[in-house]
Parts: structure tokens; sequence; C-alpha cells
């Protein structure tokens, strides 16, 4: 297992939706996968900082300030990092361009892999109907995910206690829910089909929590994931072959959501 046996090494890694500065980010989680993967290139594919909670309501972990200095100690080792702001901190989209910290901010970039493919790399906000056009509906339903996260809390101590495996019911709802899974369905055909339009082979985005890898009409579409259910990242070998890599799967990771489970519950 990845977490148990040193250091992975990829060439490319893309993390997104993060959370940070939310009860719900898995920033333990999120700190050993970063602290036991290397890369050349890191790409911070955006909601990595959680803007729209902070300005409801403060709240930052000590291992959420753990996981900023993580990734500027890679930075300091020669990882290339570029951070492509999402909704939730589109504040930094005032900032495409500039390099801050050693890290590079852009509104998209398109990744060559080692194989020769071209991969536009965006959050894929643009592409949501609800924000872009309903905002207020957006921050409505950022209310719900926020107490079904909470409620996901309390299921996974009993888990626990019980000697269950991790389980995320807000991806089980999302996955059984008819209008959810359409819209899941819908996003990633219209992310698919602007990469088509760019001329690119495939695309790499964020921002609905799914992990996904897979080929609609001709292009390769890939979703990172998350780190408030998943805790997924989309990897790519020395040889250029990409692939979903699922952290909480990981024994020992599986034992620290647990124990932040439980120490979330009892705060």
């Amino acid at each position: 297992m990845h977490g148990m046996r040193g250091v992975s090494n990829y060439r490319t890694v893309w993390i997104s939706d993060l959370h940070l500065g939310t009860r719900g980010c898995k920033a333990e989680i999120l700190l050993d996968f970063l602290k036991h993967v290397q890369c050349d290139t890191l790409y911070l594919v955006g909601d990595i900082i959680d803007g729209w909670r902070l300005k409801r309501s403060w709240y930052w972990s000590e291992a959420q300030t753990e996981v900023v200095q993580e990734v500027l100690r890679k930075v300091r080792k020669g990882t290339k990092v570029v951070y492509i702001p999402g909704n939730h901190d589109e504040a930094l989209r005032d900032y495409l361009g500039l390099v801050m910290g050693g890290v590079q901010v852009e509104g998209e970039v398109v990744h060559r892999t080692a194989a020769g493919k071209r991969l536009l790399v965006l959050h894929g906000d643009q592409f949501d109907t609800v924000v872009r056009y309903a905002r207020w509906l957006a921050v409505l339903g950022d209310f719900a995910y926020t107490y079904l996260l909470a409620a996901n809390t309390w299921v996974n101590q009993l888990r626990k206690i019980l000697g269950l495996p991790y389980w995320s019911l807000s991806q089980y709802l999302k996955h059984r829910v008819k209008n959810a899974v359409e819209y899941i369905s819908k996003f990633e055909d219209v992310v698919a089909d602007e990469a088509r339009r760019r001329g690119v082979d495939g695309v790499v985005c964020g921002h609905i929590h799914h992990a996904e890898m897979r080929d609609i009409d001709g292009i390769l579409y890939c979703n990172d994931g998350d780190w408030v259910e998943s805790c997924s990242a989309l990897v790519e070998d020395r040889q250029g072959k990409l692939s979903i890599l699922r952290w909480a799967e990981v024994g020992h990771a599986t034992r620290l959501i647990g124990a932040r489970d439980t120490a979330t519950a009892g705060a």
C-alpha cells in the first residue's frame, strides 16, 4: 500500500477540492498523501481554500496549516506547482499569471503527458449552469452539503465502533439519486465537448467531487475527485499512464480518517 511502503514517485499529480478552511476537509489524510507522494509537477485544480465558508465563519486547523507548508516544501525541493482557482477560491482569479511563493497561478493550462497526450486542465465550474446562472442556489446547496458531511462524520464514528471501514454517505447518495447522477453525466459530457472543441486529447477537472476517468467519444475525461469525500488524486507515471489514486482505500489512511471523524464528532 502506498501509505505504508515509503514514497511513491510520479511525473504529475492533480488534486482539487481540498476545501481548506472547512471541518469537512480531510487534512490529515491529505497531509499523509502529500508526504508519501513525490512528483515533478503538482496541479492544484481549484477549490483549494474554501473562501465561501471562511466568509461565513472562521475555521482553520493545525493540520490544514501543515498541508500548506507541505505544498510549499515541495516547491522548495523543485516541484513545479500550478494553482488553478475554482469557484470557492475565485478571488485568486484576479492574480492569474502571477507566481506567489513559488506557486504559479493560472486560469487553465494544457498539460502534455510523457506519452504525448495533450490534456486541458481546468476546475470546471464554468460549465456548471447552477454556479454560473443561479449562484444563490449554489450557495444554498453548499449549506446542505455541509450538513451532509456532518452526518457522514457521525455515520463513520458508528461504523468505526462496529469495526467497519470508512464509507462516504454523500458519495453513496450522489451515486443513487437520479438527479445527481444525471447532473454528473451532463457535466462530464459538456466538459468533454469543450476539450474536443479545443482540439486536445483529454481534460482534467474537479468541481463535482466525483473521481472518474473514462473515454467520452474519443476524449479522455479525467476528474481527480476531492479531499472531503473520496480522498483521491489523478496521477501520471513516468511512461505517461494516468490513473486515479484513492488514498482513502489505503489501510493506513483509513485509520487516519476514523481518527479524524472521531475528533470532529467530539468537537
